[in-house]
């Protein structure tokens, strides 16, 4: 599984007869070179690794071209932003995405990350005079399954957290939720706030059907805010279409008819089941997934 729970693709395959190709493993750009060998390094002492003193974004990439690269550049920097980081300059993310996306080959599905850290500095919070690191990479991958298991978790986001709306890369709430997800056989895990409400997934935003209409928390929730939710919220609003945020209880989930997560690499997807409750396709979560199928082609950075 991948950092954000997709699956890996091993890269391996020669191109076919589009003149698509896959890659032989993963490709890191760091330092204005690019790397397929492993030899990509940061220094040990680098803040994101001491203390995760950084952000990411991560996004799809189909055939070749990422999706809402300007979405998630913006947001990328909103983060740094937050954490008082310096934000690279739009070009050089830019080119480095550039460079890395070419370096991997035009491959039908890929998922690209871009991170940037405080740099080096002391094995304290405190940060250091060193510039920014910078990384990107990409990878094959595989597509997600059209529906999937999710379970709820006893942990939970604090929704006055300083990094509310930060996509930091202190990730390992997360990791530790999707992994109780994956030990009980589940793809995903939602969590509640320190509310009692609704709030969203370890590497999604979350979607309950309630009274004909497919409801997700808002952001004063604690939840991030999700590139696919937040084109997805805009996309029904232009169409009359019935998705709209409300805060929601987390017991919401016990009764809900559909549960739909949503995120830059599986775009829309139907839960099949919730703590062990069968949950039928249901026409909202088609709806939803079909919007977005509709939009999609239309503009790769909407």
């Amino acid at each position: 599984m991948g950092d954000d729970g997709t699956r890996e693709d091993d890269g391996t395959r020669e191109p076919d007869g589009n003149g698509l190709t896959e890659a032989r493993g993963p490709v890191v750009w760091l330092d204005g070179r690019t790397d397929r060998d492993g030899r990509s390094r940061v220094q040990a002492l680098d803040h994101g690794m001491t203390v995760g003193d950084g952000a990411f974004e991560s996004l799809k990439v189909v055939q070749g071209r990422p999706f809402a690269l300007t979405r998630h550049l913006r947001r990328l920097g909103h983060s740094l932003n937050a954490l008082g980081l310096e934000v690279p300059s739009d070009g050089a993310l830019r080119s480095a995405v550039a460079q890395t996306l070419e370096e991997l080959g035009q491959v039908p599905l890929a998922r690209l990350r871009i991170t940037v850290t405080g740099g080096a500095g002391p094995l304290g919070s405190n940060r250091g005079k060193s510039d920014p690191t910078l990384i990107v990479a990409a990878e094959a991958t595989s597509p997600w399954p059209e529906r999937i298991n999710v379970i709820t978790v006893p942990w939970v986001r604090n929704e006055r957290s300083a990094l509310v709306g930060v996509k930091s890369t202190s990730y390992a709430e997360n990791v530790v939720a999707l992994k109780a997800a994956h030990d009980r056989g589940a793809h995903e895990a939602l969590l509640a706030n320190t509310r009692g409400e609704l709030c969203e997934g370890t590497g999604s935003n979350v979607f309950v059907a309630v009274d004909g209409e497919l409801l997700t928390p808002p952001l004063s929730s604690g939840c991030l805010g999700g590139i696919t939710r937040e084109l997805l919220l805009e996309w029904a609003a232009r169409r009359g279409l019935p998705i709209r945020e409300r805060t929601l209880p987390m017991s919401v989930l016990d009764t809900a008819p559909e549960v739909v997560l949503t995120s830059s690499t599986r775009d829309v997807q139907a839960a099949a089941e919730i703590d062990g409750r069968l949950l039928p396709p249901g026409p909202l979560g088609r709806v939803a997934a079909d919007l977005f199928a509709d939009c999609l082609p239309e503009d790769l950075d909407p």
